[in-house]
């Protein structure tokens, strides 16, 4: 069965950086065009608010003061997720 422990760790590595991928890195309420990820700049003009938040995998969630929801960024999966997960 010891065939078995590298996969065994490997996943549990894997279920343990999706839990942290899950989790909020940062959020940022603001009306700045200037955001790297940001290719959207009518969700702020004319001094219109929107809340980021920033997720452990890369994805940001975008809630526009209208109510729309926008994604950015690539969702980190699989072995870029646990590089990610480890780095930290």
């Amino acid at each position: 069965m010891s065939q078995y422990n590298s996969k065994v760790e490997k996943q549990k590595l894997l279920l343990e950086a999706e839990k942290w991928a899950s989790s909020v890195k940062s959020i940022h309420a603001h009306s700045l065009n200037s955001m790297s990820y940001d290719n959207r700049p009518q969700d702020t003009e004319n001094g219109k608010c929107v809340t980021d938040i920033e997720y452990n995998s890369g994805l940001v969630k975008r809630t526009c003061s209208d109510g729309l929801t926008v994604y950015f960024g690539k969702e980190l999966k699989g072995e870029e997720l646990i590089y990610e997960y480890q780095r930290v």
